[in-house]
Order: structure tokens, then sequence, then C-alpha cells
């Protein structure tokens, strides 16, 4: 049984759809960072960054327990542990690398920012607003023309890219997006949005 801990954030979600998707068995663990559970010391010792997700596994490598925080590290993790997810083929399997880093690197970093700036700054800072909402319709551009006459992000198959990027896609009404300007973007929304996996990943917790 996997320990997951983690709150109702894209970066959480991507964890809690990648284990839906492996059928894995899972224990959820609730992190309010609303309440900085984050900064609870039993936190602290699972991941010492104080953000979530977190994995607890007891059947890692060599049967050792494995204790991971950052969630672009946990989807490789549980890909290459369960063998999907991740393509086989060194060249895709690269391509897919490089789509979860630029999310892990942009379409988290920045869009996090536009989150920030747009919803919880107690003071308005336009020059932020300005800056970080670009760069989402910036960041949303190159997504869209990865996704023109692909299924999902790396080709036909989908992958742990897809699970990392989705969540944060949905949350296009905090970085002032309208997902109706990048068709490619939209078409694939709503192909993740109709997977049951996703679906029920997305409300953990």
């Amino acid at each position: 049984m996997i320990d997951l801990y983690t709150w109702g954030t894209p970066n959480g979600r991507k964890i809690s759809i990648m284990l839906e998707a492996l059928r894995l068995p899972y224990s959820v663990h609730p992190i309010n960072i609303l309440e900085n559970d984050q900064f609870q010391p039993a936190f602290l010792k699972i991941s010492p960054n104080n953000k979530i997700p977190a994995i607890v596994d007891p059947e890692g490598p060599n049967g050792e327990t494995v204790e991971l925080f950052e969630s672009g590290a946990i989807l490789i993790y549980l890909a290459e542990k369960s063998g999907e997810f991740i393509p086989t083929d060194p060249i895709t399997r690269l391509e897919c690398l490089q789509w979860l880093m630029w999310q892990m690197s942009g379409f988290g970093a920045f869009l996090g920012q536009a989150h920030h700036f747009n919803q919880f700054a107690k003071e308005d800072v336009p020059y932020a607003k300005q800056r970080f909402n670009q760069e989402a319709q910036r960041l949303w551009q190159v997504l869209n023309t990865q996704l023109k006459n692909k299924a999902f992000v790396v080709g036909d198959e989908l992958s742990i890219a897809d699970f990392a990027i989705y969540p944060w896609a949905m949350r296009y009404a905090w970085q002032k997006v309208d997902p109706e300007q990048f068709p490619h973007v939209k078409a694939w929304m709503d192909r993740m949005g109709n997977i049951e996996f996703v679906q029920r990943g997305m409300q953990v917790p």
C-alpha cells in the first residue's frame, strides 16, 4: 500500500491520476496547506522542502521502503516501477521526459505565479499580473503547437507528460486563459477529461 501525502492542487493531482491509472492500492493522507500542515515535523521527514505531493512506498527497489517528494520524480519512479506510461523507445522516452521537465520548469512554475497574483495576492500588483499572465498565454501556445495532430502530448499513447500537464491546464481560469483560443489543447483536455481514472484522480483528496 503506497501512502500518498497530498492536497487538492495540480501537483498533487498528477500523482493521484497516476496511481489511479496504475490501479495501485494507495492510502490518501491529506496535507492541508491552507492550515500549514506541510510544516508538521512528521511530514517534513518525508518532504523536507515542505511541499506536496510526497509518497512512501514500502515495496521500493530491493524491497526497501522509498520516501519521495517532487511530483516529477514521483511520476518517473512510478512509471519505471510499473513499466507503464513511459515510452520504451529511447527517442520517444526522451521526448516524454523533456515535456515532463517543461511542465515542471514552466507550465507549473510560471502558472503557479499567475495563480498567486491573480487569486491570492493581498495587494494588486499589475506588473506581476501582466508578466505571468503573458507567460501563461505563451506556454499555452507552446502546448497548442505540440498537440497539433497528436492525441496526447508525445503522440498516440498516454504518458506521464499528460498526467503532469493536465491538472495545471484545468486551472485555466486562474491563469486568465480561454481554452477556446487553443483548440488543440482544448481537444486534448476533452479527451483527458473523459478518461475514468483521470476523473477519479482529479477528485483526490
